[in-house]
């Protein structure tokens, strides 16, 4: 090797040697930084079943759970649950704090009386969220969970971070389907923060949880006044809706039906065993992996038989009082499953329907308040799914 070539290969060894001792340096600096910033176990967070849009009073709604479980070996305080979107700024879509946060979160096999957002170590969570679209805003396609929590220490609190459970959101077109029920008006009852209203009631049935009654709508028919039944409510047969004829909302096939259980003649909110909770019903194969439950039929009601093909409009039963209820009333779900409580409740819409007014509130309903009017006398709505406590009406002669 000549001087030259040697001076070459030392001067290119000596800035070769000096990278890596600055890549040392900063590879040191790094575990440094790192073993400084506090490392915590903390919640392992899935989201089950990705939210498939449906569109409420002309707004997208997302409507899904995120599932936690508290990995840390004490206790930890949920303060701030941040619902972002991935591809987008670090502004939340939606950010719930102390009890509207508290009132999103069930914890099976919880003591009464417990403070929700507390997880103690070990613990599985189920945080229910919806979330309305602007449909004219950017729309997201991936959705990231940011909570912050509190650490009880001996000697105090810390805070931490942890964000995760990304999903991708399921842009798929709902069922589209015609009235389960003629004229009205009609009440549509379901509401998000119900304690044991449809959306929080899991079954673990077949070796799988699953919130069979999602989107979930029971049917009371009211008069304009608000009532929902003339004379003594406690007798079955006084309530407005009792006896109306149930339609099939598709072109589709019988799977489905019972049609034998008894019904009581005056209101008794007797509890039963989980195959009896339905009471008489019918279930649809809308196809494309879609079924269509109606729930609490009247005895010996059922016009149709497992096997039937059904066309949209026909009506197939009445409106009852069976199964676990609190009044007659048509419960009405669509899911995945061929039965009531076996399946992945899903989103639907109806072709078209009149909103006539609204309740502010599940609880003003129950006080027996009138329904207030929408400012016009009736909105047409279309493609869509009602509100919580709307009131609405449904074509008198459905197509």
């Amino acid at each position: 090797m000549t001087g030259r070539t040697s001076a070459r290969w030392n001067h290119a060894g000596g800035i070769t040697m000096r990278y890596l001792l600055n890549a040392l340096l900063l590879w040191t600096l790094a575990l440094t930084s790192v073993a400084a910033s506090p490392l915590w176990q903390s919640f392992d967070m899935q989201v089950l079943v990705p939210p498939e849009p449906v569109m409420v009073e002309g707004k997208w709604q997302l409507v899904y759970e995120l599932q936690l479980t508290n990995f840390a070996p004490s206790a930890l305080e949920l303060t701030q649950l941040d619902i972002l979107d991935d591809d987008a700024s670090n502004v939340p879509l939606a950010s719930w704090q102390g009890d509207a946060l508290a009132s999103r979160i069930a914890m099976p096999g919880a003591t009464s009386g417990s403070n929700p957002r507390t997880i103690a170590p070990g613990m599985h969570a189920v945080i229910y969220i919806e979330i309305a679209l602007d449909p004219h805003s950017t729309v997201p396609h991936t959705l990231q969970h940011r909570i912050t929590f509190d650490i009880a220490q001996p000697d105090g609190h810390d805070a931490g971070t942890v964000q995760g459970g990304e999903v991708s959101i399921n842009w798929r077109q709902p069922s589209e389907l015609g009235p389960p029920l003629r004229g009205g008006p009609w009440i549509a009852i379901y509401g998000p923060n119900m304690p044991r209203g449809h959306r929080r009631v899991i079954f673990a049935i077949d070796g799988h949880a699953r919130i069979p009654a999602r989107f979930a709508i029971d049917w009371i028919k009211l008069d304009s006044a608000g009532n929902f039944a003339l004379g003594d409510e406690r007798q079955v047969n006084h309530w407005l809706g009792y006896g109306q004829d149930v339609l099939a909302v598709a072109d589709s096939t019988v799977v489905a039906v019972r049609n034998d259980f008894p019904e009581s003649a005056t209101l008794s909110n007797k509890k039963h065993a989980l195959e009896n909770a339905s009471g008489n019903y019918v279930s649809l194969d809308l196809g494309d992996g879609r079924y269509a439950h109606y729930e609490h039929l009247k005895p010996g009601s059922i016009r149709v038989h497992v096997g039937e093909h059904v066309h949209r409009g026909q009506p197939i039963a009445a409106l009852g009082y069976t199964g676990d209820s609190t009044g007659p009333h048509l419960h009405f779900h669509v899911s995945n499953g061929s039965r009531p409580l076996a399946g992945e409740g899903m989103p639907f819409v109806f072709s078209s329907f009149r909103r006539l007014g609204a309740y502010s509130s599940i609880e003003a309903f129950g006080q027996g308040n009138p329904w207030t009017q929408s400012p016009l006398l009736s909105q047409q709505r279309q493609q869509e799914l009602p509100a919580a406590d709307a009131v609405v009406a449904f074509p008198d002669t459905p197509p």
